[in-house]
């Protein structure tokens, strides 16, 4: 029998919260008895020192209550505002439940292009590291006041597991309104059988696949699937349980009944597989011996150990990293832009606001986005 790892055991977890879940669908207002011990349950993961991120749905839910809008599918500039309004609310509320438990909140709004394009990628990735370094929870949700049809992602689900890989986390728990995936679904089959673990998506699997289970909710079984293939590829377990329920990543701890999607790597490798052979090299940095050195023991790369950079690219894209006698050391995501980073070759990193006339990263390429050869 395949093996479920403890939840204590993951350092870094996402919880996707969905609209149905946090919102009361008759009333149009926040549960909030359940968020109060859904917060308690958070609380306790960032206690024994998880860093804890938030993807939450809810701000178009609460907001075309306040707008007294019509029940039913809404039109694009008809959710767009719901959102503006209803992301006050839903940011203020997150800020207050966690707050009275002693844990800062950090508000962050993505459209589909933050988490799919390089330079953006990279941006929201050292926002999120640095909230988590400072124990802040990042609270994520989908930039719905600007967000059109076309361009965005529609679902928590899928939001979430591209969060989860960006900011290599090991886990990503999806509260639903059921508590897993079955064989076949269990509202009109009697004989449906819930999955305890799916240790690779197949085919099979995804066949299982449902609709959307209510009006407040975009995503269904479908979506989760889909998460789960980002999240597991992405070196991220992930996990479906019933969200209804008081306490429910408690409950998850506990042994309850869910489903477990597993990962066959690690947050680390899997970026580092990414980098190494999906991304197309933009660039050529140069390395003295001593950089060379400091890399194979684990460190960033700085500007001083630069002798030259070659190429055309952008900051966030994939470059190529050569020792001193023009041999492949590896592979990196650069932190600069090609033409700031001729102007840092040999620099060290306290000069770099007086060269760039503003202050920057001190890493040329940080040791996370980065992956040698043989590693």
């Amino acid at each position: 029998m395949t093996q479920i790892p403890p939840l204590a055991s993951f350092r870094r977890i996402v919880v996707k919260v969905g609209s149905s879940l946090l919102v009361d669908q008759q009333k149009g207002l926040i549960k909030r008895d359940w968020l109060v011990a859904l917060a308690d349950d958070l609380a306790e993961l960032h206690a024994r020192g998880a860093d804890v991120m938030v993807v939450s749905s809810g701000s178009i839910a609460l907001g075309r209550t306040v707008l007294k809008l019509p029940r039913g599918p809404l039109r694009l500039e008809d959710s767009q505002a719901a959102a503006a309004v209803g992301q006050i609310a839903l940011a203020r509320t997150w800020s207050e439940v966690l707050g009275d438990r002693h844990i800062t909140a950090g508000q962050i709004l993505v459209t589909f292009t933050d988490t799919e394009e390089r330079r953006r990628y990279l941006n929201a990735r050292e926002t999120i590291g640095r909230l988590l370094d400072m124990r802040a929870v990042p609270v994520i949700n989908e930039n719905d006041t600007v967000a059109t049809n076309e361009i965005r992602y529609g679902d928590n689900d899928r939001l979430g597991a591209r969060v989860a890989t960006m900011a290599s986390a090991d886990l990503l728990i999806l509260l639903s309104d059921i508590d897993g995936l079955y064989t076949a679904p269990p509202h009109t089959n009697p004989d449906a059988k819930l999955l305890p673990v799916v240790p690779r998506i197949t085919p099979e699997i995804e066949a299982m696949a449902g609709g959307a289970a209510s009006e407040f909710s975009r995503g269904g079984m479908f979506t989760k699937i889909e998460a789960a293939k980002i999240s597991t590829t992405g070196g991220c377990h992930m996990v479906i349980a019933d969200g209804r329920v008081m306490n429910p990543i408690r409950r998850i701890a506990d042994g309850k009944p869910c489903t477990w999607f597993l990962s066959p790597s690690n947050p680390i490798t899997a970026r580092k597989k990414w980098i190494a052979g999906s991304m197309e090299p933009r660039g050529t940095v140069h390395l003295d011996d001593g950089a060379a050195r400091a890399l194979t023991q684990g460190k960033s790369l700085l500007p001083a150990g630069v002798t030259r950079v070659e190429g055309l690219f952008a900051r966030g894209d994939c470059v190529i990293i050569r020792g001193a006698h023009g041999e492949e050391l590896g592979r990196g995501l650069i932190g600069y832009d090609a033409d700031q980073a001729m102007q840092l070759v040999g620099r060290n990193s306290r000069d770099i606001e007086s060269v760039l006339g503003a202050p920057g990263r001190a890493e040329m390429i940080h040791r996370d986005d980065m992956a040698l050869v043989g590693e």
